[in-house]
């Protein structure tokens, strides 16, 4: 029986690390291809004896050259926290225009399905609540957000441009805030920012007055959800995160509280074009893709506060 082949661009971030894992428990070859902007080899080193597992160093935004078949190409490059793409605008931009086509033609090359990570911020600063996948969202195209948010959006049109003109197989998942081992503790993110400060004994920064909600999925029904969606036959933006929604503050509360930390809370300014809202309607993933969460929030942020103490910074601390 013939192995199949997926290969994962950003494989070596958080989620191509857990998709990497995945694929290989369900007997797939991996080819993990990353150029470390904002991935780590330490999420993937303890696949470096697997056989089936080969890790090419290279920025997909230039030509993707892969021997032999693959049967399927995700898609998951690309910086995704506000501070990795502030950091590189342009980067983010040309890996969701020009390392999308890159690996789109790739994938039509090979035969492959493919599997578009898209975002919850193509929705920006909603209007709709909770979001469902027809609405079109509310992006401010030249804020700051926008280098990441109509990356993104291009990266949709271009997809479903392949799939209408070349008949590809194509998926595009909506992630929303998705949480776990691996994340980096200076992403900027909401989880790593309150584990790592609070762990450090440092103030919890919160933006503005921590009534901005947000979603929080762990990353195991997350990578299940994808694997779903990408068997499935839906072509078309399929939202996949948890809609128990929570206020900012009252998530760095629970922070405080699970970790055992004296931190105390201290307020800034809310950032240009921070979302008020954000809460996935899940309507459409239950239905086609027989998924919803399964992981609960506190079980889920046990875990990685585990993983937190494990890293060299935190070694040993234990509040």
């Amino acid at each position: 029986m013939t192995t199949p082949v997926v290969l994962i661009t950003g494989g070596a971030g958080f989620l191509g690390s857990h998709l990497s894992d995945r694929f290989l428990a369900e007997g797939y070859e991996v080819i993990c291809m990353d150029n470390l902007l904002t991935g780590s080899l330490r999420n993937i080193e303890h696949l470096s004896t697997e056989s089936r597992f080969h890790y090419v160093d290279q920025d997909v935004t230039e030509f993707i050259h892969v021997p032999g078949r693959l049967d399927a190409v995700l898609h998951f490059a690309s910086p995704a926290s506000p501070i990795d793409y502030l950091e590189y605008p342009i980067q983010t931009l040309k890996v969701g225009s020009l390392g999308t086509h890159k690996a789109l033609g790739l994938a039509h090359a090979k035969g492959a399905r493919f599997l578009l990570a898209s975002t919850s911020e193509c929705y920006g600063d909603p209007l709709v609540h909770p979001q469902t996948e027809d609405y079109w969202g509310n992006v401010n195209p030249v804020g700051p957000r926008g280098v990441y948010d109509e990356a993104k959006r291009f990266a949709e049109a271009m997809t479903m441009g392949y799939h209408r003109y070349h008949g590809l197989q194509s998926r595009i998942v909506r992630i929303f805030n998705t949480y776990g081992p691996r994340m980096r503790l200076n992403d900027g993110r909401a989880l790593p920012a309150f584990m790592g400060q609070a762990l450090r004994g440092e103030p919890i920064t919160v933006f503005g007055d921590g009534s901005q909600t947000r979603s929080f999925c762990y990353v195991s029904d997350l990578v299940d959800g994808l694997w779903r969606l990408l068997n499935s036959e839906e072509p078309y933006p399929t939202n996949i995160g948890n809609p128990r929604e929570m206020t900012i503050l009252e998530f760095a509360k629970q922070v405080v509280e699970l970790t055992g930390s004296a931190s105390e809370l201290t307020f800034l300014d809310l950032p240009e074009d921070d979302p008020k809202v954000r809460q996935p309607d899940i309507t459409k993933a239950r239905k086609i893709l027989g998924w919803e969460p399964k992981v609960l929030l506190e079980d889920g942020l046990n875990t990685t506060l585990e993983y937190f103490r494990g890293c060299p910074e935190f070694a040993g601390v234990k509040a």
